[in-house]
């Protein structure tokens, strides 16, 4: 496997860069990891590459929360300074800097 440098880090908040979502980073792929059928239900004139960094975020849209996995030609910073949502957040993180949500000292598996 090639070494890679992930552009985004756990924590950060990120929104999709064409759909109407956004999330916070609670773990990175260093290359697509998800199933052949999950990657072929992706339209193929939107299906990104699976060679680059791939991130599961706890998501939320104005309907509904839930996990997303994306790629990282399809994310950008949310710099928007608003918190998320989801139920899992506070569970794992804490709020940090703009942007950032910081992972809990007492977390355990």
């Amino acid at each position: 496997m090639k070494q890679r440098n992930a552009k985004f880090e756990i924590g950060q908040i990120v929104r999709h860069r064409f759909f109407p979502f956004r999330g916070v980073i609670f773990d990175v792929d260093p290359e697509y990891a998800n199933t052949e059928e999950w990657w072929n239900s992706i339209p193929q004139e939107i299906r990104p590459n699976k060679d680059q960094p791939f991130y599961h975020l706890f998501a939320q849209n104005d309907e509904s929360e839930y996990v997303a996995y994306v790629s990282e030609q399809n994310l950008v910073a949310d710099e928007s300074d608003q918190p998320i949502r989801h139920t899992q957040v506070d569970a794992l993180f804490e709020k940090s800097d703009v942007g950032h949500y910081r992972p809990r000292a007492d977390y355990r598996h």
